[in-house]
Protein backbone atom coordinates (compact mmCIF):
# COMPACT_ATOMS: atom_id res chain seq x y z
CA UNK A 1 0.00 0.00 0.00
CA UNK A 2 1.46 3.65 -1.01
CA UNK A 3 1.57 6.18 1.87
CA UNK A 4 1.31 9.56 0.52
CA UNK A 5 2.92 12.69 2.88
CA UNK A 6 2.98 16.18 1.93
CA UNK A 7 6.40 17.57 2.64
CA UNK A 8 4.68 21.03 3.90
CA UNK A 9 3.49 22.08 7.26
CA UNK A 10 3.14 19.62 9.29
CA UNK A 11 5.71 17.20 8.07
CA UNK A 12 8.57 19.39 9.24
CA UNK A 13 7.38 19.10 12.39
CA UNK A 14 8.55 15.68 12.77
CA UNK A 15 10.75 15.12 9.45
CA UNK A 16 11.66 11.69 10.11
CA UNK A 17 8.84 10.47 12.32
CA UNK A 18 6.03 10.03 9.83
CA UNK A 19 8.47 8.52 7.10
CA UNK A 20 9.76 5.99 9.78
CA UNK A 21 6.65 4.93 11.12
CA UNK A 22 4.86 4.01 8.11
CA UNK A 23 8.00 2.52 6.46
CA UNK A 24 8.27 0.49 9.48
CA UNK A 25 4.87 -0.68 9.45
CA UNK A 26 5.55 -2.11 5.99
CA UNK A 27 4.39 0.66 3.81
CA UNK A 28 5.92 2.03 0.78
CA UNK A 29 6.00 5.90 1.39
CA UNK A 30 5.46 8.76 -1.50
CA UNK A 31 6.63 11.83 -0.43
CA UNK A 32 5.90 14.98 -2.45
CA UNK A 33 8.84 16.72 -3.59
CA UNK A 34 10.81 19.61 -3.13
CA UNK A 35 8.51 22.75 -2.86
CA UNK A 36 8.76 24.01 -5.97
CA UNK A 37 7.12 26.81 -8.71
CA UNK A 38 4.55 24.45 -10.07
CA UNK A 39 3.18 23.38 -6.45
CA UNK A 40 3.06 26.80 -5.36
CA UNK A 41 0.81 28.01 -8.33
CA UNK A 42 -1.46 24.88 -8.22
CA UNK A 43 -1.92 26.25 -4.06
CA UNK A 44 -2.36 29.20 -4.66
CA UNK A 45 -4.71 28.85 -7.69
CA UNK A 46 -7.22 26.75 -5.02
CA UNK A 47 -6.28 28.40 -2.30
CA UNK A 48 -9.00 31.17 -0.96
CA UNK A 49 -7.22 34.87 -1.17
CA UNK A 50 -6.71 35.53 2.92
CA UNK A 51 -4.92 31.98 3.23
CA UNK A 52 -1.79 31.84 4.85
CA UNK A 53 1.39 31.30 2.62
CA UNK A 54 1.99 28.30 3.99
CA UNK A 55 -1.40 26.90 3.66
CA UNK A 56 -1.86 27.49 -0.06
CA UNK A 57 2.03 25.70 -0.28
CA UNK A 58 0.08 22.98 2.00
CA UNK A 59 -2.29 22.85 -0.81
CA UNK A 60 -0.13 22.38 -3.58
CA UNK A 61 1.82 19.49 -2.10
CA UNK A 62 -1.53 17.58 -1.33
CA UNK A 63 -2.31 18.09 -4.28
CA UNK A 64 0.48 17.00 -6.33
CA UNK A 65 -0.18 13.32 -4.52
CA UNK A 66 -3.67 13.09 -5.45
CA UNK A 67 -4.00 9.71 -8.36
CA UNK A 68 -0.45 8.78 -6.90
CA UNK A 69 -0.98 6.52 -3.69
CA UNK A 70 -3.65 4.78 -1.48
CA UNK A 71 -3.62 7.28 1.19
CA UNK A 72 -2.74 10.55 2.17
CA UNK A 73 -1.64 11.23 5.80
CA UNK A 74 -3.11 14.26 7.16
CA UNK A 75 -3.24 14.24 10.65
CA UNK A 76 -5.22 16.61 12.76
CA UNK A 77 -2.24 18.01 15.17
CA UNK A 78 -4.22 19.38 18.57
CA UNK A 79 -1.62 19.70 21.13
CA UNK A 80 1.76 18.58 21.97
CA UNK A 81 3.06 17.16 24.84
CA UNK A 82 3.63 20.07 27.03
CA UNK A 83 -0.55 20.38 26.45
CA UNK A 84 0.44 23.57 24.07
CA UNK A 85 -2.29 23.89 21.13
CA UNK A 86 -0.35 24.19 17.88
CA UNK A 87 -1.51 26.72 15.07
CA UNK A 88 -5.51 26.73 14.33
CA UNK A 89 -4.82 25.64 11.32
CA UNK A 90 -3.55 22.54 11.88
CA UNK A 91 -7.07 21.63 13.40
CA UNK A 92 -9.13 21.56 9.92
CA UNK A 93 -6.52 20.44 7.09
CA UNK A 94 -7.69 16.92 7.28
CA UNK A 95 -11.46 18.28 6.24
CA UNK A 96 -9.93 20.74 3.60
CA UNK A 97 -7.24 17.90 2.19
CA UNK A 98 -10.53 15.90 1.62
CA UNK A 99 -12.35 18.99 0.48
CA UNK A 100 -9.37 19.25 -2.40
CA UNK A 101 -8.62 15.29 -3.27
CA UNK A 102 -10.54 11.88 -4.31
CA UNK A 103 -7.88 10.27 -2.62
CA UNK A 104 -8.17 9.25 0.78
CA UNK A 105 -7.15 10.63 3.58
CA UNK A 106 -5.48 8.86 6.56
CA UNK A 107 -6.13 10.92 9.16
CA UNK A 108 -6.54 11.07 13.60
CA UNK A 109 -6.67 14.11 16.05
CA UNK A 110 -2.77 14.31 17.32
CA UNK A 111 -3.90 15.57 20.97
CA UNK A 112 -1.86 14.76 23.44
CA UNK A 113 -3.56 16.70 26.67
CA UNK A 114 -6.25 13.67 26.21
CA UNK A 115 -3.50 10.57 24.82
CA UNK A 116 -0.20 10.29 24.71
CA UNK A 117 1.26 10.08 20.25
CA UNK A 118 2.15 6.21 21.00
CA UNK A 119 -2.14 5.33 20.99
CA UNK A 120 -2.76 7.75 18.14
CA UNK A 121 -0.10 5.94 16.45
CA UNK A 122 -1.53 2.67 17.23
CA UNK A 123 -5.08 3.72 16.30
CA UNK A 124 -3.02 4.54 12.76
CA UNK A 125 -1.83 1.21 12.44
CA UNK A 126 -5.30 -0.44 13.31
CA UNK A 127 -6.95 1.46 10.27
CA UNK A 128 -4.17 -0.16 8.14
CA UNK A 129 -4.72 -3.39 9.41
CA UNK A 130 -1.65 -4.07 11.43
CA UNK A 131 -0.68 -6.45 13.84
CA UNK A 132 0.57 -4.97 17.80
CA UNK A 133 3.60 -6.42 17.44
CA UNK A 134 4.43 -5.15 13.84
CA UNK A 135 2.81 -1.54 15.53
CA UNK A 136 5.14 -1.68 18.68
CA UNK A 137 8.40 -2.19 16.47
CA UNK A 138 7.39 0.43 14.03
CA UNK A 139 6.48 3.13 16.66
CA UNK A 140 9.86 2.09 18.61
CA UNK A 141 11.81 2.83 15.22
CA UNK A 142 10.20 5.90 14.69
CA UNK A 143 11.20 7.21 17.35
CA UNK A 144 14.52 6.09 17.39
CA UNK A 145 15.00 7.81 14.25
CA UNK A 146 13.52 11.03 15.41
CA UNK A 147 16.08 10.88 18.85
CA UNK A 148 18.95 10.38 16.43
CA UNK A 149 17.85 13.52 14.45
CA UNK A 150 17.71 15.60 17.77
CA UNK A 151 20.80 14.36 18.79
CA UNK A 152 22.64 14.79 15.57
CA UNK A 153 20.77 18.88 15.80
CA UNK A 154 21.95 19.70 19.19
CA UNK A 155 25.94 18.21 17.94
CA UNK A 156 26.36 20.62 15.43
CA UNK A 157 24.38 23.54 17.05
CA UNK A 158 27.37 23.18 19.70
CA UNK A 159 29.65 23.08 16.89
CA UNK A 160 27.97 26.50 14.94
CA UNK A 161 28.02 28.84 18.25
CA UNK A 162 31.91 27.62 18.47
CA UNK A 163 32.78 29.03 15.18
CA UNK A 164 34.43 32.42 14.63
CA UNK A 165 32.28 33.77 12.05
CA UNK A 166 29.33 36.41 12.58
CA UNK A 167 26.16 34.17 13.57
CA UNK A 168 22.35 34.86 12.87
CA UNK A 169 19.51 32.69 14.30
CA UNK A 170 16.92 32.29 12.25
CA UNK A 171 13.47 32.52 13.91
CA UNK A 172 10.27 30.73 12.43
CA UNK A 173 8.13 27.61 11.88
CA UNK A 174 10.78 24.75 10.91
CA UNK A 175 7.95 24.64 7.57
CA UNK A 176 9.50 28.10 6.41
CA UNK A 177 12.89 27.28 8.09
CA UNK A 178 13.92 24.25 5.82
CA UNK A 179 11.86 24.61 2.80
CA UNK A 180 14.52 26.12 0.67
CA UNK A 181 12.34 27.38 -1.93
CA UNK A 182 9.78 29.34 0.26
CA UNK A 183 12.34 30.73 2.58
CA UNK A 184 14.08 31.79 -1.00
CA UNK A 185 17.51 30.40 -0.31
CA UNK A 186 18.29 32.22 3.02
CA UNK A 187 20.60 29.85 4.85
CA UNK A 188 22.52 29.79 1.62
CA UNK A 189 22.61 33.45 0.71
CA UNK A 190 23.43 33.49 4.54
CA UNK A 191 26.61 31.40 4.03
CA UNK A 192 27.91 33.13 0.72
CA UNK A 193 28.20 36.31 3.17
CA UNK A 194 29.96 34.66 5.22
CA UNK A 195 27.55 33.80 8.02
CA UNK A 196 27.12 31.19 10.24
CA UNK A 197 22.65 30.35 10.56
CA UNK A 198 21.75 28.72 13.27
CA UNK A 199 17.62 27.81 12.94
CA UNK A 200 15.68 28.34 16.35
CA UNK A 201 14.19 24.90 16.97
CA UNK A 202 17.63 23.48 16.83
CA UNK A 203 18.71 25.05 19.82
CA UNK A 204 18.97 22.04 22.90
CA UNK A 205 17.28 24.09 25.66
CA UNK A 206 19.22 24.09 28.80
CA UNK A 207 16.50 22.58 31.54
CA UNK A 208 18.16 24.55 34.39
CA UNK A 209 17.23 27.97 32.98
CA UNK A 210 14.66 29.57 34.65
CA UNK A 211 12.06 31.19 32.08
CA UNK A 212 9.25 33.42 33.20
CA UNK A 213 7.54 34.26 29.91
CA UNK A 214 6.15 37.42 29.51
CA UNK A 215 2.80 36.69 28.08
CA UNK A 216 2.27 33.19 28.46
CA UNK A 217 1.38 31.57 24.86
CA UNK A 218 -1.01 29.18 24.18
CA UNK A 219 0.51 27.85 21.20
CA UNK A 220 3.51 25.98 21.72
CA UNK A 221 5.41 27.21 18.86
CA UNK A 222 5.06 30.78 20.83
CA UNK A 223 6.51 29.47 24.03
CA UNK A 224 9.03 27.32 22.24
CA UNK A 225 10.27 30.40 20.32
CA UNK A 226 10.57 32.73 22.99
CA UNK A 227 12.33 29.69 25.46
CA UNK A 228 14.81 28.99 22.76
CA UNK A 229 15.55 32.99 22.71
CA UNK A 230 16.13 33.03 26.07
CA UNK A 231 18.64 29.92 25.35
CA UNK A 232 20.47 31.21 22.32
CA UNK A 233 21.08 34.86 23.86
CA UNK A 234 23.52 33.22 26.33
CA UNK A 235 25.52 32.74 23.21
CA UNK A 236 27.54 35.02 20.89
CA UNK A 237 24.53 36.15 18.34
CA UNK A 238 25.74 38.90 15.74
CA UNK A 239 22.09 38.98 14.94
CA UNK A 240 18.23 37.68 14.15
CA UNK A 241 16.11 37.28 11.31
CA UNK A 242 12.73 36.52 11.77
CA UNK A 243 10.79 34.78 9.01
CA UNK A 244 7.06 34.84 8.76
CA UNK A 245 4.51 33.66 6.10
CA UNK A 246 2.11 36.52 4.71
CA UNK A 247 -1.33 36.80 6.61
CA UNK A 248 0.02 34.50 9.18
CA UNK A 249 -2.38 35.61 12.17
CA UNK A 250 -0.23 34.10 14.71
CA UNK A 251 3.18 35.39 14.08
CA UNK A 252 1.37 39.09 13.71
CA UNK A 253 1.35 38.41 17.93
CA UNK A 254 4.21 36.70 18.54
CA UNK A 255 6.91 38.92 16.59
CA UNK A 256 6.64 42.07 18.52
CA UNK A 257 7.75 39.97 21.31
CA UNK A 258 10.66 38.22 19.59
CA UNK A 259 11.82 41.50 18.58
CA UNK A 260 11.57 43.33 21.31
CA UNK A 261 13.89 40.22 23.38
CA UNK A 262 16.40 40.43 20.89
CA UNK A 263 15.98 44.34 21.04
CA UNK A 264 16.66 44.00 24.73
CA UNK A 265 20.13 42.51 24.35
CA UNK A 266 20.98 44.96 21.54
CA UNK A 267 20.88 42.23 18.59
CA UNK A 268 20.15 43.97 15.78
CA UNK A 269 16.85 42.66 14.52
CA UNK A 270 15.21 41.85 10.87
CA UNK A 271 11.51 40.96 9.89
CA UNK A 272 11.32 38.90 6.79
CA UNK A 273 7.53 38.29 5.08
CA UNK A 274 7.44 35.49 2.53
CA UNK A 275 4.84 34.59 -0.54
CA UNK A 276 4.27 33.99 -3.47
CA UNK A 277 5.50 36.33 -5.11
CA UNK A 278 8.61 36.76 -2.44
CA UNK A 279 11.67 37.72 -5.18
CA UNK A 280 15.16 36.89 -4.86
CA UNK A 281 17.05 39.86 -5.97
CA UNK A 282 14.49 41.81 -3.38
CA UNK A 283 15.59 39.29 -0.64
CA UNK A 284 19.01 39.23 -1.52
CA UNK A 285 19.39 42.60 -1.24
CA UNK A 286 17.73 42.82 2.47
CA UNK A 287 20.26 40.42 3.57
CA UNK A 288 23.17 42.23 2.58
CA UNK A 289 22.19 45.57 3.93
CA UNK A 290 21.61 43.83 7.47
CA UNK A 291 24.58 41.80 7.37
CA UNK A 292 26.73 45.34 7.04
CA UNK A 293 24.62 46.43 9.77
CA UNK A 294 26.69 43.86 11.52
CA UNK A 295 29.11 44.44 14.27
Amino acid sequence: MKIGIPRALFYWKNPYLWEEFFKSLGEEVILSPETNKEIVIQGTKISDPETCFSMKVFFGHVFWLEGKVDYIFVPLMKSNKDKLEYCPKFFGIPDLAKILVKTPILTETFDQRKRPIEETLEKIAETLNKDQKTTRKAIAAAFAREKEKKAKEEHDFYKTVKSEKKKIVLVSHPYNLYDDYINVGIRKKLGDLGIETICIDEIPLNLGLKFSPEVKFHWEFGREIMQKTEEVLRYDIAGAIEISSFQCGCDAVLKEFVEKRFKQSKIPFLYLIIDEQSGDAGVQTRLEAFVDTLK
